[in-house]
């Protein structure tokens, strides 16, 4: 096999992918010539399948043939479908996390972080400006230029964190919104956060604070701008969060950093590259202690029956059952195809079915336990052992997703793209291309390469390479989007504005 033109990823695969583009009657094995040109990233059959026949990728099924695919045939949408429907049943048939092979040191690194009095650690010490409601965006953004402009000694940034939302809302929409809102206030790389309110919408300051619970009021401060005179009164209260919340890094050890898994923009070599260098990394962060949190329900359709034998006993089997039958039931509720999911950006890369994408996309978790099941908007139980690997039900759009990882309380997050996005959390959001070319055409975006697996890097050492790069992140280093200032959130809404 000419593995500069074609990798095969498992034994059990039916198919290869192409590394490069292939021209018609190039060969690829040894008497197996394309039969068509082929695109970098897609599929060619190794071997005749016939109608209604499987095709195997990763080892697992990825669809079924639509028409009788021979040798060399380019396999794609005009001759794969998927063979999934709109109903499962299924069995707890647990998976033990197996040992995989780590060149980690025995002794727990430690990086310079910021100690909550809760116990969390961050890696950033920032000010975040939260409207609780829309019509308030542009006070918080002046509010919050403002005080960038005051570089505060001991405070790396004050964002704003603008949305559309907070009024004109109902029901449990209303109620996601707040708790969301409130579970941002939480993470651990806030050192104070001033809640800006216009004072006539929906969330009221009351209903806030009541979705707070307790809180420290040295952390948390509140502006109603029909009540005062906004700009004055709002510069004087992040003044004084700045005042009281400075602070200095001090060494702590991994086990306290909580990594967001995140794809998007993913193209064929996500699965095979970026998402499986992060499995080796994740369970390396677990074995030492730490936490990873993983979302993106709807990009598990297809590969869920792995993900959930992976659950650490029968009730969060049947809570990760539930997560993603009732994510399937939403899709219907709204008249939507359930397992109609790969982007036009996905399927140009080379991407077919909803199975392909997601068994690509839970390699992000490696093979590690999943100890639990957070809904959306909430944040992490802090008097909890949080060790190992969490599921969180959200979509898998972008910048929701990466929102949902902050709210829950992630400190770092890890971003795969096979097509490149310059978005960003307020959380450093490390961008992982999964392939050279993005990661030398945007270099303004990627912060690590995982394409070089492509040429025969080792994926342990690339692990450990990529550890190191979030170790010196969480100790402070700038990602691209905090180099770009990019950094943003959006609500998941679902239900009726008024």
């Amino acid at each position: 096999m000419n593995t500069k033109k074609i990798i095969k990823i498992n034994e059990k695969d039916n198919v290869v992918v192409a590394l490069t583009d292939l021209t018609a009657n190039d060969e690829i094995m040894p008497g197996l010539n394309v039969r068509t040109d082929i695109k970098k990233g897609h599929k060619i059959a190794v071997s005749s399948v016939k109608a209604g026949e499987e095709i195997i990728k990763y080892g697992e099924i990825i669809g079924i043939a639509s028409v009788d695919i021979f040798p060399g045939d380019w396999v794609h949408s005009h001759n794969l479908k998927t063979s999934l429907d709109k109903t499962f049943s299924y069995k707890y048939e647990q998976i033990k996390k197996s040992d995989i092979k780590s060149d980690a040191q025995s002794d727990i690194p430690t990086f310079y972080g910021y100690p909550r009095d809760n116990g969390l650690v961050g890696t950033r010490n920032d000010i975040w400006v939260i409207p609780t409601v829309g019509c308030v965006n542009k006070t918080a953004e002046k509010l919050a230029q403002t005080a960038r402009d005051r570089n505060y000694k001991g405070i790396d940034d004050v964002v704003a964190l603008t949305h559309p939302y907070g009024c004109s809302q109902m029901g449990s929409d209303h109620e996601t919104t707040k708790q969301l809102l409130a579970s941002l206030t939480k993470n651990p790389n806030v050192a104070g956060v001033l809640i800006v309110a216009l004072g006539c919408e929906n969330i009221t300051i009351k209903e806030f604070k009541e979705a707070l619970g307790v809180y420290d009021e040295n952390k948390i401060k509140f502006l109603i701008t029909q009540e005062s005179d906004e700009i004055t009164i709002g510069n004087e209260l992040i003044n004084e969060l700045a005042q009281i919340n400075s602070a200095e890094r001090k060494k702590v050890p991994v086990s306290k950093l909580t990594l967001g898994l995140k794809c998007g923009g993913s193209d064929a070599f996500s699965g095979i590259t970026a998402n499986p260098l992060l499995g080796v990394l994740t369970t390396k962060h677990i074995n030492f202690g730490g936490s990873a949190v993983l979302t993106e329900i709807p990009e598990t359709f297809g590969a869920e029956h792995i993900l959930m034998n992976y659950a650490k006993s029968q009730s969060v089997f049947d809570e990760i059952v539930k997560t993603v039958e009732d994510f399937k039931d939403y899709y219907i509720s709204h008249n939507q195809v359930v397992y109609e999911n790969p982007s036009p950006g996905n399927k140009e890369g080379g991407i077919t079915t909803l199975e392909e994408k997601s068994l690509g996309c839970i390699t992000k978790g490696g093979n590690n336990t999943v100890i639990a099941v957070y809904p959306y908007a909430q944040s992490l139980d802090n008097n909890t052992d949080n060790t190992g690997l969490i599921l969180l039900n959200g979509p898998g759009n972008d910048i929701v997703a990466v929102t949902a990882l902050t709210a829950i309380g992630a400190n770092v997050i890890l971003f795969t793209t096979g097509r490149g996005t310059p978005l960003g959390a307020p959380l450093p959001t490390v961008k992982i291309s999964t392939n050279n070319e993005l990661a030398t055409s945007k270099a303004g975006w990627i912060d690590f390469n995982a394409g070089v697996l492509l040429e025969g890097k080792d994926i342990f050492e690339l692990a450990d390479e990529l550890y190191d790069e979030i170790i010196d992140i969480a100790s402070g280093k700038k990602t691209k989007n905090e180099q770009n200032g990019y950094k943003e959130i959006a609500i998941w809404k679902e239900g009726v504005t008024l």
